[in-house]
């Protein structure tokens, strides 16, 4: 079960998670990790790759994956499964697909939502049929629902929760306002949907009602679909409701989930004890939630921040005459799911991997969430198997990742983590995240420290179409939104003056198992733009009309993704930003002690911050011997050099794992444990601060310093290689 949240304040914890720093940028000349020699085979393969974008292409791949809803589990997702496997194949890409045995609903099955008193009123649970929208009457569209929802069929009176967080249902308690036994309406965000049922649960509720108020993603911000990209009175956001400790198969935590009739058997958990909903829990539109809404009639207002949008007071009560029945019935069971992985083998360094990868299952047609993503890369392989087919190979083996059932719950990708783990710390060497990549006209991306500077480099070397600026110039100057139903809370990010923000990797995405649990380098990159988010309309008429009429968008992140797959492929050392650990170290660590003070005043994480000078100092020395090396043409150590450069990243996974879920082995990053979506950057300390606790602060300085002096040591032990006897500050040991 996940622990409670902390007593202290919400605000003063916010605050300290807020604290940001900046630094000034160290960018070397050139291209970062290629000799000059092969900076100029490089920028040559660069610009023929970037001669062979097609808008046509894109599109025609976008319609083949989104013209059906496809959801996990379906004979239409294996449809589209297949046409990404065959896509790679015509490419002379090898194809592998592994399958893997998850216990997965089968669908909605059966919801029903009315007012029983004072007067029966049916609620509506599916999205309207518009004629301007062809996606919208097909018959195979599932009505709104939550995956691993309870099982019952309730009748109660109603209680409305704010947006279902720990501290709406404390603050409940506190104005003497009990759940137990009531149906909770809660609206969407402030954060994942599947810890409003825990903690609706865990109160006692009988039932949850999940709506989205126009106030956060209706009219109250613009024209309403089909008229305007925002939700209608109809829209319903789906989703899954899996809060289990760990990510992947509720049923094998750590453990790939083997086929069942396979030669290798995998111990499966019993499900009596595996913490999934209990109670019935269902989503809807604005336009349903009104019929419950405006009839309560209790006499206590909502406090300030609770009103939503809609045109009427909201009140915390519903009263004793108005009842809600809520009835679920979800059929669950262990069912097959796919991963599609297309390997490029590298020339030079075939046991160094460069992976990049989206998901295919969608909530419906999956326009831009994921498929707009998977179609960008299905474009990518294309063109560099054109480029192979012209005698071009990449020095590394490139792998490209269409992943399953992401959609309950992040789980294909978690598997094939497990399933590879050992040989993933060996060789991989980075994992890029590109799930709705292509979902806008604004840039945004996440990276963990070493892929920062990368991105920089790479987004100044692509333009933005139909200007004369760079993705990066534009990047610098549109700040990209993100979605707006995913939640807030997340650890700031470190802050280089002049330069665009660089998230940190949260939740709700497919890095997660290689890098939180695997402890690889990882990014997730795309454009942004409006959004139906787990909606019906998720679909092709929607991408045409609100997203990119232009079909340019496609091409251009190919082009930045393509970059970033052929630098990390074909760099002599790997192009990593080894002196951000240090920067970022600093502003996260710092951030941490913030978040400790606001209960212990007299807390100094010192002890640790006191290790990053020594880190800095090796990152520095490292940055410089790597330019020196390469400036001298020198082949010879390439494959040991890079062999402790794929260390690096490795030096925060802690088997010891997170005290929130031992699976999230990364003592740099994690998702909050709390929300679901959030970042947590330092995970332990702010664990331990979330608890108001000081207990194992001790035992988490220890730890955290075992992993910086470890990175500190693998810089040293690079700058000893590339320019002995260079003398740097080390580790202590």
């Amino acid at each position: 079960m996940t622990p409670s949240l902390p007593k202290l304040s919400t605000l003063a914890f916010a605050l300290a998670l807020s604290f940001a720093a900046t630094a000034q940028p160290t960018t070397p000349p050139g291209i970062t990790g290629f000799s000059p020699n092969q900076q100029a085979v490089e920028l040559k393969t660069e610009a023929d790759f970037k001669q062979q974008q097609d808008p046509a292409r894109f599109r025609q791949h976008l319609e083949r994956l989104c013209s059906v809803p496809h959801v996990a589990g379906s004979r239409e997702n294996e449809q589209v499964r297949d046409y990404i496997a065959e896509t790679m194949r015509k490419a002379d890409w090898k194809v592998d697909i592994y399958p893997h045995d998850i216990y997965l609903p089968k669908g909605p099955g059966e919801i029903t939502v009315e007012v029983v008193t004072p007067t029966r009123v049916p609620i509506n649970t599916k999205e309207f049929v518009f004629k301007e929208d062809k996606y919208a009457s097909d018959p195979r569209v599932m009505s709104g629902w939550n995956a691993y929802a309870g099982n019952g069929d309730v009748t109660a009176t109603v209680v409305y929760a704010n947006y279902g967080r720990k501290e709406d249902f404390e603050q409940l308690k506190a104005m003497g306002i009990s759940v137990a036994g009531k149906v909770v309406l809660a609206r969407y965000g402030g954060n994942f949907r599947g810890y409003k049922a825990q903690f609706a649960e865990a109160n006692g509720a009988a039932g949850l009602l999940i709506f989205t108020d126009p106030a956060d993603s209706g009219y109250m911000l613009g024209l309403t679909f089909p008229e305007g990209p925002f939700y209608s009175e109809s829209v319903i956001q789906r989703g899954s409701l899996l809060t289990v400790p760990y990510t992947g198969d509720p049923l094998t935590p750590g453990e790939p989930a083997l086929p069942m009739d396979g030669p290798i058997k995998i111990k499966r958990l019993d499900l009596k004890d595996v913490a999934l909903p209990k109670i019935p829990v269902t989503p809807l539109p604005y336009g349903s939630a009104i019929e419950i809404l405006k009839r309560m009639t209790g006499i206590k207002a909502v406090p300030a921040g609770w009103q939503g949008g809609l045109p009427f007071t909201y009140r915390l009560e519903g009263g004793p005459e108005l009842t809600v029945r809520l009835k679920v019935q979800q059929e669950k069971a262990i069912q097959r799911v796919y991963q599609v992985v297309g390997t490029l083998v590298g020339s030079e360094f075939p046991d160094e991997w460069v992976i990049a990868g989206c998901h295919y299952d969608a909530w419906s047609f999956g326009a831009t969430d994921p498929n707009s993503g998977t179609s960008m890369l299905l474009s990518m392989v294309e063109t560099l198997g054109k480029q192979v087919k012209a005698g071009y190979r990449p020095r590394r083996t490139i792998k490209i990742a269409h992943w399953d059932a992401e959609e309950f719950g992040v789980i294909g990708s978690a598997e094939w983590s497990e399933q590879f783990r050992e040989e993933l710390v060996q060789k991989a060497v980075a994992y890029m995240n590109y799930d709705a990549a292509v979902s806008g006209r604004t840039f945004g991306a996440a990276a963990s420290p070493s892929l920062k500077g990368l991105l920089i480099e790479t987004t100044k070397s692509v333009q933005y179409p139909d200007s004369n600026k760079t993705v990066y110039e534009h990047w610098l100057g549109h700040k990209a939104g993100g979605n707006p139903t995913r939640v807030a809370g997340s650890s700031a990010p470190a802050v280089v003056a002049g330069e665009p923000t660089i998230g940190n990797l949260g939740g709700g995405s497919d890095h997660i198992g290689p890098y939180m649990h695997v402890g690889m380098p990882a990014l997730s990159a795309g454009m942004e733009g409006p959004t139906l988010y787990h909606s019906q309309y998720d679909d092709l008429y929607f991408y045409d009309k609100f997203v990119d009429p232009t079909y340019k968008m496609g091409p251009m992140m190919e082009q930045v993704v393509g970059t970033l797959t052929l630098r990390l492929a074909n760099a002599d050392l790997l192009p990593f930003d080894v002196v951000r650990y240090a920067t970022d170290l600093d502003v996260h660590l710092r951030a941490a002690e913030m978040a400790i003070k606001t209960y212990a005043p007299t807390y100094s994480i010192a002890p640790v911050l006191n290790e990053i000078a020594s880190l800095k100092k090796n990152a520095e020395a490292a940055e410089a011997a790597r330019r020196s090396y390469l400036l001298g043409n020198k082949p010879e150590k390439l494959a040991e050099l890079n062999r402790t450069m794929r260390q690096l990243e490795q030096s925060f996974v802690d088997q010891k794992g997170m005290a929130f879920g031992n699976w999230y082995r990364s003592l740099y990053a994690s998702s909050d444990p709390y929300s679901g979506y959030a970042s947590w950057m330092m995970p332990g300390f702010l664990y331990e601060a979330s608890l108001k606790s000081t207990k194992n602060l001790p035992d988490l300085e220890a730890r955290y310093r075992k992993a910086i002096v470890s990175l500190s040591d693998k810089l040293s032990t690079l700058v000893q290689a590339m320019n002995p006897p260079a003398s740097v500050g080390g580790g202590n040991k």
